[in-house]
């Protein structure tokens, strides 16, 4: 931790940054694991529901609750309300995305899918961009209660997290009918937005800790509406049983990575 702590912290931020769209991009590539789409329908329907439990659980626990805890920092007794409003923010501006996109793609539900999905996780990972930047510039700051491990590890975390960020984008893509390699570079693309955000993170620190609680929320919301709204009325009836343990599995396991490595 020394030797690290000799490195100029832009530096840090940079193979940090770097780390995290790398994960995204790992999770993205497991959509070359499946052979055919018809012959793996349950597979993929399965996965479906995994990437709705993840989604979900990312939603609450790593958009969230971080957004209430750091509200209740910055303005104590009105914790509720910047987070609220994010929320209603983020659910509105997918529903009404929704709307238009329905009016001009009144028969492409895939495609109107792909749309939201895309742009629902790359939304998400604006705000975590944002904390690795804050976490790596509180450190170079010397503010109270900030150090080299806890920005690693807030990376580390949020790097973890963006494995199955990819694959939420990328598997869906694939069982809409989307070629690998055109799901596989969206699922990492939506990753390329968190480098960049963390470095605007980084450089103004105190503006974008005041604005998280609402990104997070504005993310939590949008994400939630796209999990009921688009992917779960998708999964065919016939394997609903086992997308919704999909699901399950999909939800404990990311609130598990997200209550011990982020945040």
């Amino acid at each position: 931790m020394d030797n690290l702590a000799q490195i100029p912290p832009v530096v840090l931020l940079l193979l940090a940054a770097f780390f995290a769209w790398l994960a995204t991009t790992l999770g993205a590539a497991v959509v070359f694991c499946f052979k055919d789409k018809e012959l793996n329908k349950r597979a993929l329907d399965i996965m479906l529901g995994v990437s709705a439990g993840i989604m979900v659980a990312a939603a609450l626990w790593s958009l969230t609750l971080p957004a209430i805890d750091l509200a209740g920092e910055l303005w104590p007794g009105i914790s509720w309300l910047l987070p609220s409003l994010g929320f209603l923010a983020g659910g509105l501006f997918i529903t009404l995305t929704s709307i238009i996109l329905d009016h001009k793609l009144p028969h492409a539900n895939a495609k109107k899918r792909s749309i939201l999905l895309f742009t629902t996780v790359t939304m998400h990972n604006i705000p975590e961009g944002l904390a690795i930047g804050v976490g790596f510039s509180s450190f170079a700051m010397g503010l109270a209660g900030s150090n080299l491990l806890s920005a690693i590890m807030i990376t580390v975390g949020i790097g973890i997290q963006n494995f199955p960020d990819g694959l939420a984008v990328s598997v869906p893509l694939y069982r809409d009918g989307m070629r690998k390699g055109k799901a596989f570079f969206l699922g990492q693309a939506s990753g390329l937005v968190e480098p960049i955000a963390a470095i605007i993170g980084f450089f103004i620190t105190m503006a974008v800790r005041s604005a998280l609680p609402f990104l997070l929320t504005f993310a939590a919301g949008a994400m939630i509406i796209v999990v009921i709204g688009e992917l779960i009325p998708d999964i065919d009836p016939k394997n609903r049983s086992w997308s919704n343990i999909g699901f399950v599995i999909g939800f404990v396991a990311m609130m598990i990575m997200d209550l011990t490595l982020t945040w």
